[in-house]
């Protein structure tokens, strides 16, 4: 980002629907980004466009006034619909949940006074009232590629009248496997020359550049400082450390940090349970947010976290991708990001909208060896600071929440099966069998003799004879230092592998058999039920 986060360029200079700008004022923008300066004059003209710019610097508003005053422009009597449904105009696709609902309410507030219906599609929860939302028509389809494809390939819209596409974090898309998905949704649009294509990304890689040219129609691209990757007005900081002094460390630092929201960045959902744990147990108010958290829960932590209700956060990296989480000062790798690009984005976190930083990176022996890889990607050395035992707090016992482990316990079943499918869960009583009670809920029947004693530990006569045959039978075939092994309390003369429990352990299982042919290859004779 350069010294000055915002240009001369007023959005009122650029031919913008009055909507459009009436829907700006009310947001309090006024003058564009580097990034929109340069892209909206080329997108507005209808131009398509390969944008790269930092984190933080109006991406998201670049395009949607673009795709917004497209639609207003080329009203649908130019291209109307089919007379049974209203179809999508312009799909914008996301490589994350919490990014597609951030682009959504975006477009909401943007486009207050324009009348487009803007659309929300997303896996993870509300898979019936997503579905009837298409079913009713919108004219803006936001969305992961995911729960797309599934609507689409059961005819619940069609592709045949977009005018407008755009990816969001397309490098994004490549790193979570989404490219063959991406492909097949752009094979079923109106050809590139025919639909205004935008792509956007914090970093364009070659992988982007070819998937732009494929499908967009000569694309202009816009690169916003490529030499500075990171945004000048994070200040960075490293710190050599042990894995086992990672949390007094942390602790050290957070004792340090002035008061404001902190997000705490991990490369595993356990190790973010962990951290978590600890920072609970020494005083402080802490959430998790990461894969397994169901989609709900991961928006209301992500609300109070903007409201100031939660000031710390420790997050997976579903949270460093196209997330805006106003006034962030610290971020905290914990763990340094094995892929250099996931830096840049994590800490774009924090500086966004021209506002300043602290970045802290703790590197560990474990995680150490990517720093040569994020530090080239960068063009920088970071800054090594020293650990002094100021900064080393010895942790109190971690506190485990109740509720984090049952949340993630039941994250990935509750968009399982049912819900791909849009089957609700049924509830007590609906769409299921009568539930039978419990064995010690069941009124006891009028039980005959027999029954009765046989509960009561007593058998009748003449069963009591039979089974009473049978046990003595089966005793006198075991061998006597077999029978020592049974219980008898002798010691035989040998035992088998098969685990306690298993068969081998019963009579006449394997175990005895084994035994059996053992003496008969032996030469000894089989024991007969006479002996």
């Amino acid at each position: 980002m350069s010294d000055r986060p915002l240009t001369e360029t007023e959005f009122r200079s650029l031919p913008l629907s009055p909507a459009l700008l009436r829907g700006l004022d009310e947001l309090g923008f006024q003058q564009c980004t580097p990034i929109q300066a340069r892209s909206l004059p080329l997108a507005l003209a209808g131009r398509d466009v390969a944008g790269q710019a930092q984190t933080g610097t109006g991406k998201t508003v670049a395009f949607l006034l673009a795709l917004m005053n497209h639609l207003m422009r080329y009203s649908e009597a130019e291209s109307p619909p089919p007379a049974d449904q209203r179809r999508p105009r312009a799909l914008v696709l996301a490589p994350t949940r919490e990014l597609a609902i951030q682009i959504h309410r975006d477009a909401e507030a943007l486009g207050k006074h324009t009348g487009l219906h803007m659309g929300l599609v997303y896996g993870g929860t509300g898979y019936d009232s997503q579905r009837r939302q298409l079913e009713e028509g919108v004219d803006v389809l936001i969305g992961t590629p995911g729960r797309l494809i599934d609507y689409f390939k059961q005819r619940v819209f069609s592709l045949r009248h977009i005018e407008v596409l755009v990816l969001d974090e397309a490098d994004r898309m490549f790193d979570l496997g989404f490219i063959a998905d991406i492909r097949y949704l752009l094979r079923r649009m109106p050809p590139p020359d025919q639909r205004l294509n935008m792509l956007y990304s914090a970093t364009l890689s070659m992988r982007v550049h070819e998937l732009s040219y494929e499908h967009m129609s000569s694309p202009e691209v816009i690169e916003i400082d490529p030499e500075q990757v990171t945004a000048e007005r994070v200040q960075q900081r490293l710190y050599h450390v042990s894995k086992e002094e990672k949390i007094s460390l942390l602790l050290g630092l957070l004792r340090q940090a002035e008061e404001g929201r902190i997000l705490v960045f991990v490369n595993t959902r356990r190790g973010a349970e962990r951290v978590a744990a600890y920072l609970e147990g020494n005083g402080h108010v802490v959430a998790v947010l990461s894969g397994d958290i169901p989609q709900k829960k991961r928006q209301r932590l992500l609300e109070r976290f903007t409201r100031g209700d939660i000031p710390i956060l420790v997050a997976t990296d579903v949270a460093a991708r196209g997330l805006h989480i106003p006034e962030v000062t610290h971020v905290v790798n914990f763990d340094l990001p094995q892929d250099a690009e996931d830096y840049v984005h994590r800490i774009g976190r924090t500086a966004r909208a021209g506002a300043s930083g602290l970045a802290i990176s703790l590197a560990c022996e474990q995680y150490v060896y990517s720093l040569p890889e994020i530090e080239d990607y960068i063009g920088q050395k970071l800054p090594v600071e020293p650990v002094t035992e100021l900064l080393l707090v010895e942790p109190r016992p971690p506190i485990y929440s109740a509720e984090r482990i049952t949340d993630r316990a039941t994250g990935g079943r509750r968009a399982g099966r049912g819900e791909q499918k849009g089957r609700r869960p049924a509830r007590a009583g609906v769409g299921r069998e009568p539930s039978r009670p419990t064995p010690a809920t069941v009124e006891p029947a009028a039980a005959s003799p027999e029954i009765a004693a046989a509960a009561s530990g007593q058998v009748p006569d003449q069963e009591g004879k039979g089974r009473r045959r049978r046990r003595s039978r089966s005793k006198a075939q075991v061998a006597p230092g077999v029978q020592g092994e049974l219980g008898s309390g002798e010691p035989g003369p040998e035992r088998d592998s098969t685990p306690a429990g298993g068969d081998g352990d019963a009579p006449g299982g394997p175990a005895r058999r084994r035994r059996r042919r053992r003496r008969r290859a032996g030469g000894a004779p089989a024991p007969t039920p006479e002996s």
